[in-house]
């Protein structure tokens, strides 16, 4: 089965020396589907945060797939605890001054864990990232790859429990997975080498390559496709929604990203509203988890309340004047 889209991981200390935000591997990577991870309804769990895009993808295909009855799921508070993330719903956000509904304990292994890294000492391992795909039954990590764990729900949705969609199709698979790797390098990622860079010739070359693949992107959606690939939802969509979804309300400030809303892309923004449309997507993320973990942290703790035009967010994704732009 295909694998994810990694980062090269040669020269780390320097190149993050020299000011590159280089992205770091998963350790875990096992797959359900096997012998010692059986596809059963009911036996895995998931441990998510809702402002951390990766997150968003397993959410996303959990949601799509019809997965949300078949796989439990815990959700970290947005902003972590000593940079661990934490399953506190006692939390307070900044924006508003309450608890995080969304939120809660760690149910899946019995004993209430408060951070996700303890899941992984468990196993020997000193990672503390977020998602991670769980097995309730053999008490074990399957994997915290986050386009893995997309792949295989997709592939094994219906022994999971779920309506069985493909969204990796056979006849698409070779666009779906050029598509896949201009997103990750360019936008998902990309976003975050921009963002996270201290040096001003990485960050610009991140900065332009992230807006000619949006301008490529939205190239691509002129000729009136609904999706990415044509008529069918794939996992390049998939895949692509959690950054645009993020862009305007976070990106455009957080990562140093304001060269161009998604909404001045006629078509990209029309591919936002049309997927953000679909059943399960509202459900499987939340802006306010979003401005809540990027900006929460920040020094002095405040939160951004905008974009308030032309209507504020998410709103402004169900406004049919604006989706028909």
């Amino acid at each position: 089965m295909t694998k994810a889209v990694e980062e090269d991981q040669t020269n780390i200390a320097a190149r993050r020396a020299q000011g590159e935000f280089v992205r770091g591997h998963s350790g875990f990577r096992h797959w359900i589907g096997t012998d010692d991870f059986p596809a059963q309804a009911g036996r895995y769990h998931l441990y998510v945060a809702l402002n951390c895009p990766w997150c968003h993808r397993v959410t996303l295909a959990r949601s799509i797939l019809g997965l949300t009855q078949a796989i439990t799921m815990d959700v970290a508070f947005p902003n972590r605890e000593d940079n661990l993330w934490t399953f506190d719903p006692t939390l307070t956000a900044s924006l508003t001054g309450t608890t995080l509904p969304e939120c809660t304990l760690e149910t899946a292994t019995g004993q209430r864990h408060r951070h996700a890294k303890t899941l992984y000492e468990a196993e020997g391992s000193d990672e503390k990232s977020l998602p991670i795909l769980y097995d309730k039954t053999a008490q074990r990590i399957v994997t915290n790859e986050s386009a893995e764990i997309v792949r295989m729900l997709g592939a094994q949705s219906a022994k999971l429990g779920g309506t069985g969609q493909d969204i990796y199709p056979e006849a698409l698979r070779d666009d779906i997975d050029a598509l896949n790797d201009v997103i990750y390098v360019a936008i998902n990622n990309g976003a975050y080498k921009a963002g996270f860079s201290s040096d001003q010739t990485v960050y610009a070359e991140a900065f332009d390559a992230y807006f000619d693949a949006l301008t490529d992107l939205d190239d691509r959606l002129s000729d009136g496709r609904p999706f990415l690939t044509g008529n069918t939802f794939t996992e390049a969509d998939l895949r692509l929604f959690p950054t645009l979804y993020r862009h305007d309300p976070v990106y455009y400030v957080r990562m140093k990203l304001n060269g161009a809303r998604i909404l001045d892309y006629p078509h990209l923004w029309q591919w936002v509203c049309r997927v953000y449309a679909l059943p399960g997507v509202a459900e499987a993320g939340s802006l306010l988890h979003c401005r809540q973990g990027y900006f929460g942290n920040s020094w002095n703790k405040t939160v951004p309340l905008g974009p308030r035009l032309p209507m504020p967010y998410p709103q402004a994704y169900r406004h049919p004047e604006l989706a028909d732009r």
